[in-house]
């Protein structure tokens, strides 16, 4: 049993701080995050292991953006986003 069948996918934008590394200005900048909440039950078709993986699996996010566009108009240079985590778990 693949993992899709044990999360809910579906898409969010969050703000999030960030600095230019090029010009030093700091802006909001929205990043895309892909959301996956965990089923309330497990499909009947799964066995003893998907079970288990069912029990220890929690609900995370995981960020789609690796670079932004800087918003300063004199700059408009691409950045990795490092200040921000790859992954996150919801509680």
């Amino acid at each position: 049993m693949e993992e899709r069948e044990m999360f809910d996918e579906k898409e969010q934008k969050r703000s999030h701080p960030l600095t230019c590394p090029h010009c030093r200005q700091s802006a909001e900048y929205e990043l895309s995050w892909l959301v996956r909440t965990k089923k309330r039950q497990l499909p009947p078709r799964a066995d003893e292991r998907d079970r288990a993986r069912f029990a220890k699996a929690r609900s995370y996010m995981v960020r789609k953006d690796d670079l932004v566009a800087c918003k300063n108009l004199r700059c408009r240079k691409r950045f990795d986003v490092a200040g921000v985590q790859s992954v996150a778990f919801l509680e």
